[in-house]
């Protein structure tokens, strides 16, 4: 596509994401040990000494923007483009950050507001998120940032605070945006003929995953164990934080005594809150069994519909029985499939234990635009792509084995699966007819620019912006 669509395709994406961007920064670097990055000589230079001699470069009312800010949202951008995307420019990262700045100031104008519990609930997930790539091992993350716990969280609170406003504003400001098929096809219509896209071949692949279930003998060992614990924690011989480090197989919870933080009524397995809500502070439960394992569960604090609480958790490990019975279970079904007694969207949707693909059809879908379609750079999975390789189009596998990651914890646990390689569709320029989906997401965030342009025009008229003159070379906002 052309320059000037990239351009606003970048700035659409900017407003949410440099928040993101600055919240994994507070965990890549810190302000008094920055790395010196080559000066560009049409934007603000880097100190020489590698060093930021920080100072407040933007106020937005009573909000401001730091150098140092401004510097790490630059540098977890170089990291990112290393990744494949394409570096914006410090002048770039500095509107966006301006922006977000504009949104939190005009947020209170609007009484557009999100609540303190939100913001922790979030604050625990994304730690939680960064300790399991540490293993669940806080003693490695302190020993890698030079910080506890409580430290880092408290560093990113308030910027997970003002990412959560920012994109609360944004879907405030397009709430009523909607996107008709005239408006996809007068958006096609306007791309130059020599600058659309050519798209690398796709494919639409499914799957029916089937996780065996565990034999009744080995989740009574694992209740059994659980209640041993819960009577050395009640007879004064161990405690629950210390009990939960030595037996408990949640990375991201273990190593916090088992404390999961704060959630809201809905956000995890039924099971386990229909427990939590019938407890009272500092109570402990018997063990439950939810789609993860067996927990045992103490209740640390609830406020309304949150709550914060700890819990061992213990999975259970399939045998061989176990996954061969998953196998004929799988074999069976495909046998309907391919008998037409069922069809495989079907089966995938009522049979399927994948809850990420199931109510799509048991299709995969791409995470940017939500199509069915897929580049085979999209199926990160080797044994997929190579499975896939092997496969003619329209066939079904039979059942295979295969080792399902957790993509919160990062833990491999044995599954079986159907593979359905239902279509392919071969490298191409772009067009209405292949590629709907795809344009329609294009419009959508297109027309999200324009709605957004008008809003900052008017709010920027609202609220106090003072820039510092070795920043006004940047021109922000001068478009908008």
């Amino acid at each position: 596509m052309s320059s000037e669509y990239m351009t606003n395709t970048f700035r659409i994406f900017a407003v949410t994401a440099v928040m993101l961007l600055i919240s994994q920064a507070v965990f890549a670097q810190d302000s008094d040990t920055v790395a010196t990055v080559e000066a560009n000589p049409k934007t603000p230079d880097v100190k020489p000494s590698g060093q930021i001699l920080d100072k407040i470069i933007a106020k937005v009312d009573n909000h401001i923007i730091l150098e140092s800010d401004l510097q790490k949202a630059y540098l977890e951008a170089v990291s990112q483009s290393q990744q494949g995307f394409e570096t914006p420019s410090r002048c770039e990262i500095f509107e966006s950050l301006l922006i977000n700045k504009m949104m939190v100031a005009k947020s209170e104008i609007d009484s557009v507001l999100v609540s303190d519990a939100e913001v922790i609930i979030q604050t625990d997930q994304r730690f939680n998120m960064v300790l399991q790539q540490f293993g669940g091992d806080e003693e490695t993350l302190i020993e890698a940032y030079g910080k506890t716990g409580d430290q880092l969280k408290s560093e990113i609170q308030d910027a997970i605070k003002e990412q959560m406003i920012v994109n609360k504003m944004q879907r405030t400001i397009t709430e009523d945006l909607a996107v008709s098929p005239n408006d996809v096809r007068k958006f096609f219509n306007n791309i130059p003929k020599d600058s659309l896209p050519f798209f690398s071949a796709e494919v639409t692949v499914g799957q029916i995953v089937k996780k065996p279930e565990v034999n009744q003998a080995e989740k009574n060992k694992i209740v059994e164990k659980l209640k041993a614990i819960k009577q050395r924690i009640l007879d004064g011989d161990a405690d629950f934080a210390t009990m939960a480090r030595e037996h408990s197989e949640d990375p991201g919870s273990a190593a916090q005594g088992g404390d999961l933080g704060f959630f809201r009524r809905g956000e995890l397995a039924p099971q386990y809150e229909a427990t939590v809500f019938s407890l009272k502070p500092g109570e402990i439960s018997d063990p439950v069994e939810t789609m993860f394992g067996f927990h045992m569960i103490q209740l640390l604090e609830r406020r309304g519909n949150t709550f914060n609480s700890r819990h061992i958790l213990i999975r259970p490990v399939p045998s061989e029985d176990d996954i061969k019975k998953a196998e004929k279970y799988l074999d069976s079904l495909r046998t309907l499939i391919v008998e037409e007694k069922i069809t495989f969207a079907k089966a995938a949707k009522d049979y399927s234990d994948d809850r990420e693909t199931s109510d799509n059809g048991g299709f995969f879908t791409d995470p940017v635009n939500g199509s069915n379609r897929l580049t085979l750079r999209t199926l990160e999975d080797p044994v997929l792509y190579f499975t896939l390789d092997s496969m003619k189009v329209g066939t079904i596998t039979q059942s295979m084995r295969y080792d399902d990651v957790d993509p919160r914890s990062g833990r491999s646990e044995p599954a079986v699966r159907l593979l359905y390689y239902k279509e392919r569709f071969p490298a191409h320029r772009a067009n209405l007819t292949d590629d709907y989906e795809k344009l329609k997401a294009a419009t959508r965030r297109k027309k999200e620019e324009e709605i957004l342009s008008k809003w900052f025009i008017v709010a920027k008229e609202e609220v106090f912006i003072d820039i510092d003159p070795d920043y006004d070379r940047c021109e922000a906002l001068k478009d908008r």
